[in-house]
């Protein structure tokens, strides 16, 4: 798919237009690639469906956008990003990526001190030269090399959000090959972590040549790296390595297991493989030289004396011990969470209306939703005071009746939209709206936005405080963190969530691909505490509400189950649950 690389052409577009000042045309790009992103179909099909006038037609994609993409589509290359290149030839990737770097001081290091990329701006730094430039100094030249050291930390994986669209291409690529009776992708990407390192492709057919020349002749590689009778390496534009493996039928179950697990996970089996006097390895598992299992996933677990385990959770985290003792939780079904309680409108910092998102969340099948815009404490995102929730609420109000009067959607669906509010948790602890107007709230969540340096036991004291108010109900996005670009604030979490529990507050699972927050460890510290989660995407466009995906796929990684899913309760028992603020017990 290419919607991956015109999406970063877009994001590098929105860097320089704002270096110019250019916020409008910035803001435009931003949105355009988080369109991009988030859509499921590959944007040269939608192309060759209906030209330039179907790409206009893609929310968040204007005429001028449309256009780009296009010229991409036919020459691979975008005029106007060549331009700004020429003007300007920095790695924005590399650049961009360090917290605290935006595009205005990325410009001013430029004409001050030439830093063009990652390295030299850490040369610069050690140096003291960061320190000189003007309006800048030695405390922002220290924040500078922490957060190089945070990215030399994350290395170059890429968000599952980013890669799972192009895997899930490459499967149905490869399934419609002649000869190909299976095509799946295993590593990381199976086991849906939050970062991928490369994609690992294995497919068993009766042609096997077709299948490696299909595989190194695909429109994303730029290198070939290997190509073998068994085993095909290259790197794609996207910026990762992929691997095709052909492997026989017989074996499939035991490759398939032996390249989805993480290393210490296969470590420990073939450990429990050795005390049953057996060897397991990607061909399958051996008695001597006689074939045990092989054909399936379950059949060589099931030799070993385990039950299945899912993919998410081979991460020698127990989950072996569990497969024993037939003690693995059920986890969350994917498709499980019935309504999306984060959403952002244009009422704030979205891209599109409240009723347009309504018709979004509805077309994909779920039976509410929340509006939960900002507050008015972030004056950057045009936050709502008092007077602007209940301005929304009478909006929100006019749309439920339509919806009951069968005038928006299908009568016969039931759909409610929930009024609520993303209310900033200012220094204090308290919460910036008052309490009359989030009495009025169907739905109150709350979030850290601003003050994010404060030492740890400040932050976690301010949060517990916020957990304390009688009228919140959910705490959004618990740590802050934006993988791979900005690590989590100090906060204690375990004291978050001890405290969660204690006054009944939810904490959500954020299915934004770059937040995530609850990570995975923590979504099974809070299971196993008892608290409730919510899982969110986070939405600021319609393309976004697709990412609930990767929400439960984070709660699936914490072991979670149905039941510890608050919103995949009907609405009437949520809203039980919420006004009688009995989440836990």
């Amino acid at each position: 798919m290419l919607n991956a690389e015109v999406a970063k052409i877009f994001r590098q577009l929105a860097i320089y237009e704002d270096m110019e000042n250019e916020f409008f045309r910035a803001r435009a790009y931003q949105r355009g690639a988080e369109a991009l992103e988030a859509l499921a179909e590959d944007v040269k099909e939608i192309y060759r469906r209906g030209w330039l006038k179907a790409l206009e037609e893609i929310p968040g994609i204007g005429g001028s956008l449309a256009e780009k993409i296009e010229e991409y589509l036919k020459t691979r290359r975008v005029h106007t990003q060549e331009q700004f290149k020429k003007k300007l030839p920095l790695n924005l990737e590399e650049l961009y990526a360090v917290e605290g770097l935006g595009p205005k001081t990325i410009k001013l290091l430029w004409e001050q001190l030439k830093i063009k990329n990652l390295k030299d701006l850490e040369r610069a730094a050690r140096l003291g030269k960061i320190a000189t430039v003007p309006h800048l100094g030695e405390k922002t030249q220290e924040k500078i090399l922490r957060a190089i050291t945070f990215v030399r930390q994350t290395g170059d994986r890429k968000l599952l959000g980013a890669v799972l669209p192009l895997a899930r291409a490459l499967e149905e690529r490869f399934r419609r090959l002649p000869g190909v009776t299976e095509a799946v992708v295993a590593g990381s990407l199976r086991r849906r972590q939050e970062t991928i390192g490369d994609i690992d492709l294995l497919v068993v057919t009766t042609k096997p040549k077709l299948a490696h020349e299909t595989f190194i002749k695909m429109p994303e590689v730029i290198a070939v790296k290997a190509h073998g009778a068994g085993r095909s390496e290259v790197r794609l534009s996207l910026g990762m390595d992929a691997d095709l493996r052909v492997v026989p039928p017989e074996s499939f179950g035991a490759a398939l297991q032996y390249f989805t697990g993480d290393k210490q996970h296969n470590v420990e089996l073939r450990k429990i493989a050795i005390a049953k006097g057996l060897k397991l390895n990607e061909y399958g598992l051996f008695r001597e030289k006689k074939l045990i299992a092989s054909r399936t996933e379950a059949e060589v677990y099931r030799a070993l004396g385990l039950d299945l385990i899912p993919p998410e959770v081979r991460t020698a985290a127990g989950e072996l011990a569990a497969a024993k003792n037939h003690a693995l939780p059920r986890l969350l079904p994917y498709g499980s969470v019935r309504g999306d309680l984060q959403i952002q409108t244009k009422w704030t910092d979205g891209v599109s209306s409240l009723e347009e998102m309504a018709r979004a969340a509805l077309a994909l099948g779920r039976e509410y939703i929340a509006i939960t815009d900002h507050t008015r404490t972030l004056a950057m995102t045009g936050g709502l005071d008092e007077r602007g929730l209940a301005r929304q609420a009478k909006e929100i109000d006019a749309l439920n009746t339509k919806v009951v009067q069968g005038k928006f959607g299908d009568k016969n669906k039931k759909f409610r939209v929930l009024k609520g509010a993303e209310v900033n948790i200012l220094k204090d602890g308290s919460l910036d709206i008052d309490d009359a107007a989030l009495a009025k709230l169907d739905i109150v969540a709350a979030a850290v936005h601003t003050n994010m340096k404060m030492p740890r036991p400040e932050m976690t004291r301010r949060i517990i405080k916020a957990l304390q108010h009688p009228r919140l109900h959910i705490l959004f996005h618990p740590t802050g963190r934006l993988i791979n670009k900005r690590p989590p604030y100090e906060v204690d979490i375990r004291e978050v969530i001890k405290a969660a529990k204690k006054y009944r507050v939810a904490l959500e699972v954020n299915a934004f691909p770059d937040r995530l927050d609850l990570k995975d460890e923590h979504v099974r510290l809070a299971v196993a505490a008892g608290v409730k989660l919510v899982i969110n995407t986070d939405a600021h466009a319609p393309e976004h509400l697709r990412y609930l995906e990767f929400g439960e796929a984070t709660a699936r990684r914490g072991w979670a189950t149905r039941g510890d899913v608050l919103n995949t309760l009907p609405l009437n028992k949520l809203l039980e649950v919420f006004r009688k603020k009995t989440i836990i017990g």
